[in-house]
């Protein structure tokens, strides 16, 4: 039997000449000015950009970049889409296997899935992939009407989404295009989970994750806000009671972690969870049109303590709010932060200090009850621990201390406990995450499945979609078939 033909190339450039191309890079806001607004950063392809940026696709017959996609995205597709001009089928492919292209374009660390799997990357900058995801997203939202989407087929099944962050949008898309009727229910008063209430304006701004959400509205999927699965309603009652099929918790990792160090209590210390929800939900960051006072920093000396991008969020919020001095207080080294690269290098641009290799052991009070400083070690790097990362090893003798007005801990987060206390059977782990088979995302209660944060703890955006993907496989195949457990 004769193999299928393999359909010719539509790039104009030689695939031997590909790699001699540059990488197109974005235009940015200039540092000193973008580091006093909220606008965004990066300003996105013009369509001749990301022609000529798409051009440098080498075609790969095996692309290790739509392996390493924790979504499938099917790269190679959807770039000779662009290649060809025929951007809204580039986003159409894109939305095959990814519902938040607008969102992942912009927050997703491409560099650690499929930037990293690229094969130019072994010789020349990758491929930009997530550039280009952000061009057609972008340029899908600009050209189409939703109102024209087409709705599947009813099933006559309910599920119930319980969190309307990356994982539960994720699964809502995913199973309301099966035809299931797809009803999510979010706590706060705004759609979004983290992406809203954890992602500054210059990252994601609030206009995007609104037009991705009013984009699953018009497929089918219902929103509910202020609703507390837990208190104002129990997972058994939505099953029992209300008639759901299917449950999909994706509540996310929003327990704020604490350094337990002396002075922790004063005035002016918070957690980046609260710090970034003050900015984002109550519109501190279109200062003075909105009055949050917590957030008046102009002339005061500002740090966030922590080394990944929810601490680089939290500081650069802080320069834009007005704050004379702001710092990063990271007990390893820049090497070693866990942070995206270009967040560092932004941040760097702006003006933010990065004191690495750098521990708080205790806050200083002013005598007010108010943070006056915080006294520091140095450190240095000793064995790798269970992440891989060297050890920080405290220095003796090397105290110091650094005036402050303002410390945001940005350590980590754990789980919310109140589903689970709440939902009798429901296993979880010893730090209290839902317990969830790794494949199929079930949880130990028939009908129940979790993932995203709540089972891993605090990840990125694009995992916890990964999550909500497999998830909404397995729902989909328990509500059609015998539904056995």
């Amino acid at each position: 039997m004769t193999p299928p033909t393999k359909p010719p190339s539509l790039n104009p450039v030689p695939l031997k000449e590909r790699m001699k191309v540059p990488r197109q890079h974005m235009l940015e806001q200039p540092p000193l000015l973008r580091a006093t607004n909220f606008t965004e950063v990066n300003l996105g392809y013009s369509e001749e950009l990301a022609m000529q940026e798409a051009r440098r696709c080498l075609e790969c017959a095996k692309p290790k970049c739509v392996d390493d996609c924790p979504v499938g995205v099917k790269v190679k597709d959807f770039v000779q889409l662009i290649v060809a001009g025929d951007f809204m089928g580039a986003a159409a492919k894109i939305r095959e296997d990814n519902v938040l292209p607008a969102i992942t374009g912009r927050v997703c660390p491409q560099e650690d899935h499929c930037e990293g799997g690229c094969l130019m990357g072994k010789k020349v900058e990758p491929l930009g992939i997530g550039y280009l995801e952000r061009f057609v997203a972008d340029y899908e939202q600009q050209h189409l009407d939703i109102r024209t989407l087409p709705k599947a087929r009813p099933t006559g099944k309910k599920v119930a989404i319980v969190g309307s962050g990356p994982s539960g949008l994720t699964a809502a898309g995913d199973l309301v295009q099966k035809g299931h009727q797809v009803h999510v229910f979010e706590a706060l008063h705004t759609l979004g989970g983290v992406l809203s209430y954890g992602i500054p304006e210059f990252r994601l701004p609030k206009q995007i994750i609104r037009e991705q959400i009013d984009y699953m509205r018009a497929m089918g999927v219902e929103f509910e806000t202020d609703v507390v699965v837990g208190k104002t309603v129990t997972l058994d009652e939505l099953m029992d009671e209300e008639g759901y099929d299917a449950v999909f918790i994706g509540t996310g990792a929003g327990l704020p972690q604490f350094m337990n160090i002396p002075g922790e209590h004063l005035n002016g210390v918070y957690s980046a969870n609260e710090f970034l929800t003050r900015i984002n939900l109550m519109h501190a960051y279109e200062f003075p049109k909105y009055d949050e006072p917590m957030v008046d920093f102009r002339g005061k000396e500002v740090a966030v303590i922590g080394g990944g991008n929810t601490a680089l969020d939290a500081i650069r919020s802080a320069l834009r709010l007005g704050a004379s001095k702001a710092y990063v207080l990271y007990r390893r080294s820049e090497a070693e932060m866990p942070a995206r690269k270009e967040e560092v290098k932004h941040a760097q641009q702006e003006g933010i200090e990065f004191r690495v290799l750098t521990n708080p052991i205790e806050f200083l009070s002013d005598g007010k009850g108010w943070l006056g400083g915080v006294r520091c070690m140095r450190m240095e790097l000793g064995e790798p621990d269970a992440s891989g990362r060297r050890r920080p090893v405290p220095i003796e003798g090397s105290e110091f201390d650094l005036p402050l007005s303002v410390a945001v801990i940005a350590i980590g987060t754990g789980a919310n406990p109140l589903i689970q206390s709440t939902t009798p059977g429901l296993k979880t782990n010893k730090r209290n995450y839902i317990e969830a088979d790794v494949m199929t995302q079930r949880t130990s209660r028939k009908g129940v499945f979790a993932g995203g944060d709540i089972v891993t703890g605090s990840a990125t955006v694009i995992l916890a979609m990964g999550a909500g993907r497999r998830a909404a496989k397995s729902i989909h195949e328990y509500l059609t078939t015998s539904g056995t457990w």
